[in-house]
């Protein structure tokens, strides 16, 4: 009969902000590595370590599981080259790191800043933005996962496509109720749904605010009684959580609208109006998060692109009639 597996969480410094990162270890027929921590050599010393308080040693680990391709998440894939790599297609692109990727990473941000109505001076950040990047391995996953499939000797645990905080980004359900769910759901902070590059050229870029939504919609649904994160403690009965999150969310967009009924204007001068001490440091996370809250107004009709200016998108709430 197969055996259930029995799960150990693990927790591995970064050097994020973030802090400590959660991976997990699912021993059962097989032995399963759900993520890796960042490819530093303290959290390397920390994996080791910890492998071997449960008796294992790196070399024992049958496949590791990524879900999603953050580097706090996804670092040290190169160490487990004789495990079978897992992870959702559209997270390889960041696995793997090509140079006609990166071309069109920095092409694609270039052109968002732009609409976005961001200053010249400021595009010298899309380098900076690749920061993140650095403390990981370059591997491409040996195989694909999706919603639905199961994995070699993880009896009872399927994977689920919970995209928006990155694309790609899945979680794992037992059906006792168990759920890893990297950084979709996290107890003390909302994940950030960050903007990405569109997977082809004049393919229209991902929404992943709207994404994200969906994505505890559908955590919502499934009901597990705890979510094992990516950071902090578990959250055990995710419901009122997730509800919480949504309704913040929400009311977080509607003071965009707020401010759009006062005055037009561009996506960069609201990130500044809503992040005016930190858009600077964390330009590419306050960006995302000002687009996100106008993706979602744009999806209930909330506001509207009222016409260009510069280059840049000039939005307008929904019902403000232009000033003369």
């Amino acid at each position: 009969m197969p055996v259930e597996p029995v799960l150990h969480q693990l927790t591995i410094p970064t050097p994020f902000a973030v802090g400590d990162v959660h991976i997990y270890v699912l021993k059962g027929d097989t032995i399963t590595l759900v993520d890796t921590g960042p490819r530093t050599k303290e959290a390397w010393e920390s994996v080791t370590a910890q492998l071997s308080a449960i008796g294992l040693q790196p070399e024992d680990i049958d496949q590791v599981v990524l879900t999603h391709h953050h580097a706090d998440h996804a670092g040290l894939t190169e160490e487990f080259r004789h495990a079978v790599l897992y992870s959702h297609q559209d997270s390889d692109r960041f696995l793997t790191r090509t140079q006609s990727f990166m071309d069109m990473h920095d092409f694609f941000y270039r052109e968002f800043f732009k609409q976005l109505g961001l200053p010249e001076s400021y595009l010298v950040l899309i380098d900076k933005m690749k920061d993140p990047l650095k403390p990981m391995g370059n591997r491409g996953a040996d195989a694909y996962i999706t919603e639905g499939d199961t994995l070699p000797g993880l009896d009872g645990w399927r994977v689920v496509e919970t995209h928006g905080h990155s694309q790609g980004h899945i979680s794992l359900v037992s059906s006792k109720g168990e759920m890893i769910g990297g950084d979709i759901l996290l107890g003390n902070i909302s994940s950030n749904p960050l903007i990405e590059p569109p997977f082809g050229i004049n393919t229209p870029r991902p929404v992943p605010q709207l994404q994200y939504n969906e994505s505890l919609k559908k955590i919502a649904a499934l009901n597990p009684g705890r979510v094992w994160a990516g950071h902090g403690d578990p959250v055990e009965q995710p419901f009122s959580l997730i509800q919480e999150r949504l309704k913040k969310q929400h009311e977080r967009a509607m003071l965009v609208k707020s401010m759009l009924e006062e005055k037009e204007t561009t996506a960069f001068e609201l990130c500044q109006r809503l992040f005016p001490s930190l858009f600077k440091k964390q330009l590419g996370l306050t960006l995302s998060e000002t687009m996100g809250q106008l993706d979602y107004l744009l999806a209930n009709g909330e506001i509207k692109e009222a016409g260009i200016h510069h280059g840049a998108i000039i939005y307008r709430a929904e019902g403000v009639t232009e000033k003369v």
